[in-house]
């Protein structure tokens, strides 16, 4: 849970303050666990909504996006990278993204949640987290490119 929340702070006095506080959220909620899920699954998802709230508490600029531009944009299903491509270079092309597209694609690419579970953990729209992690994965892919052609980013 350290690492997840690591990923989002990058400090890892504020990743552990973050897994601090989502263990004892966790805790004092424990009676609310139903088991629809694995209790890993649970509690990262605290951990996560910690890490994100402790970002917003730094005043970290989640971009709204127009409504009506979103709901034009439709999700590109084939996406992928060239085989040379290494999860760390993935992750560090990630880090590159400007802040409005780096957490969903973080959490879309990474940490493996869907649209709706995404739109649930930052505040928006499925609808506006398909546009994010749609555009952040394009700017993802030019990224890439230059690791293919070896020329570093």
């Amino acid at each position: 849970m350290y690492y997840v929340a690591l990923r989002f702070l990058k400090d890892p006095f504020e990743a552990e303050e973050a897994m601090q506080e989502a263990f004892i959220k966790a805790f004092m909620k424990l009676h609310q666990f139903t088991g629809d899920v694995t209790f890993g699954a649970w509690l990262k998802r605290i951990v996560i909504n910690k890490s994100i709230d402790m970002l917003k508490a730094k005043k970290m600029n989640m971009v709204a996006i127009n409504e009506q531009v979103m709901s034009t944009v439709e999700e590109q299903e084939d996406w992928s990278v060239a085989d040379a491509v290494t999860v760390d270079e993935v992750k560090n092309a990630i880090e590159q993204l400007p802040e409005k597209y780096k957490y969903a694609v973080m959490l879309f690419l990474i940490e493996g949640y869907d649209h709706k579970e995404i739109s649930e953990i930052l505040g928006i729209t499925a609808v506006a987290s398909r546009t994010l992690v749609h555009r952040g994965k394009k700017q993802l892919q030019g990224l890439l490119k230059h690791v293919k052609n070896g020329t570093g980013y």
